[in-house]
């Protein structure tokens, strides 16, 4: 039988973030969490599922980056997304302006970027 329900603790670790980061989205209120009868912090599955992207759907990718999107450019057939995933850190992805229409990309809304490559170089 499913959770419906995670401690802190577990929501962290199912969303790839420390506890603390937990805490700080919960103040910032980019994550939605209420507390249990001995006031301590808990987290709805449905939560988890929400930021995490998840419909189910299963990917081989390990690397994801859960965000908030802080710009879109749409440019033709070719939009930008700049995700913030942690201050000052931001990811730039060039998606279709299809994706960023059926995704509903839009400032201020919660992503997740998955990257899946064989090589990416970086150079100074």
């Amino acid at each position: 039988m499913p959770r419906e329900f995670y401690t802190a603790g577990d929501a962290a670790q199912a969303l790839g973030i420390s506890l603390d980061t937990l805490r700080r989205w919960d103040r910032e209120g980019r994550i939605k969490t209420s507390r249990d009868a001995g006031n301590k912090r808990i987290v709805a599955a449905s939560e988890i599922e929400r930021l995490r992207g998840g419909d189910g759907e299963r990917l081989s990718a390990r690397n994801r980056f859960h965000g908030t999107v802080s710009a879109v450019k749409v440019d033709g057939l070719m939009a930008q997304v700049e995700l913030l995933v942690t201050e000052p850190v931001r990811l730039v992805a060039l998606v279709t302006r299809d994706a960023v229409e059926e995704l509903g990309l839009k400032q201020g809304s919660p992503a997740t970027a998955v990257v899946k490559s064989t090589s990416v170089m970086i150079q100074t």
